[in-house]
């Protein structure tokens, strides 16, 4: 009984949320519920005020740390993010500091360079082509609501999640972004994440645990499945796996923006085609770097140091602020600290 009223709940809250230019929310529930609590101004501590979201919209970021823009990115836009993408896959174009990736069962395989060989490509900021999704006015109109006006683009990815082999690799594990950033404060970092087609349960949509982003950062590490784990796919150890969870269904186009420490992950792709997104992780020029040694974020410095100085062919050279300095580009306003 409690389900369908759950159920019913939520759909009176994404009913009153965004302007028609900006949608809502289209979310499926798993367990649980998502709330759109009652807030004053003064008790915004995630949103800034810019006078883009609607007020909903912006009670429902800070209680759930999400939220969904309907139709946001021109499907020409991401038709050209597509081609750029299958030139990348057939070494066309070859971007400095692009590291291309594969899933851990077709690394070995006898695939001739195409997109079944590639199932992320990062770290794209010399890439003009795909860069462009980080400077859209439509994107980092809503990114300014998170970071302030000094926004810095700081990772790139476009994921072509692949058909499972049967090994269930294509999931992603729960995870908070956080664990990969050493810079400060976590709620002037904001990921925006694209749709490039249909998204839902059947080719591994996200899931996100609503309202986890009030917590702290977890110890993350590899998770121990049976058929393998990607290359820096680590996961949360220890969560409550009673926490509510939300499928995101996405059309081509929508955009989730989310706050670095909501706990997400995504399914396995039971379809035969190749699911794709881009996204971006943005913060405020106005955060700053941190020491990671001796926290939980230890673990991942080491292992991307450690494929830094592979890629590189340097030796001991590099350190993880290095690293994201390298990454980060200022996309608008001014450069301060990052």
């Amino acid at each position: 009984m409690e389900q369908p009223r759950a159920a019913a709940r939520l759909q009176i809250v994404l009913g009153h949320l965004g302007r028609p230019s900006a949608g809502a929310v289209v979310a499926h529930p798993t367990t649980g519920t998502i709330s759109s609590a009652s807030f004053h101004p003064q008790q915004f501590q995630y949103t800034l005020d810019n006078n883009v979201l609607t007020l909903e919209q912006r009670k429902f970021y800070e209680e759930n740390g999400f939220l969904v823009i309907k139709n946001l990115v021109p499907d020409a836009d991401i038709q050209r993010f597509r081609n750029e993408f299958e030139k990348i896959c057939r070494k066309e174009v070859k971007p400095l500091g692009l590291i291309v990736m594969r899933d851990v069962t077709i690394s070995k395989s006898e695939y001739a360079p195409s997109e079944k060989m590639t199932t992320k490509v990062q770290d794209f900021q010399e890439d003009k082509e795909l860069f462009r999704y980080c400077t859209l006015p439509e994107i980092l109109k809503y990114v300014e609501c998170f970071t302030g006006p000094n926004i810095m683009a700081m990772h790139t990815m476009l994921i072509n999640k692949p058909p499972d082999s049967g090994k269930k690799t294509s999931r992603h594990p729960l995870h908070q972004d956080l664990h990969y950033f050493p810079f400060r404060p976590s709620n002037l970092i904001v990921c925006a994440w694209t749709a490039m087609e249909h998204i839902d349960r059947n080719n591994g949509c996200l899931v996100v645990l609503p309202g986890t982003h009030k917590g702290s950062l977890k110890p993350h590490d590899y998770p121990k499945w049976e058929g393998g784990v990607n290359k820096m796919f680590h996961g949360i150890q220890d969560y409550e796996e009673n926490n509510a969870r939300v499928h995101l269904v996405m059309e081509k186009g929508d955009t989730v923006f989310f706050h670095p420490l909501l706990i997400h992950g995504s399914g396995q792709n039971k379809t035969q085609g190749f699911r794709k997104a881009i996204s971006c992780h943005f913060a405020s020029a106005d955060c700053h770097y941190i020491d990671v040694k001796g926290t939980s974020q230890e673990n991942i410095e080491k292992e991307v140091v450690g494929i830094a100085n592979k890629f590189h062919g340097a030796e001991n050279s590099t350190d993880l602020k290095d690293i994201w300095m390298f990454r980060a580009r200022l996309v608008k306003g001014e450069r301060t600290n990052l």
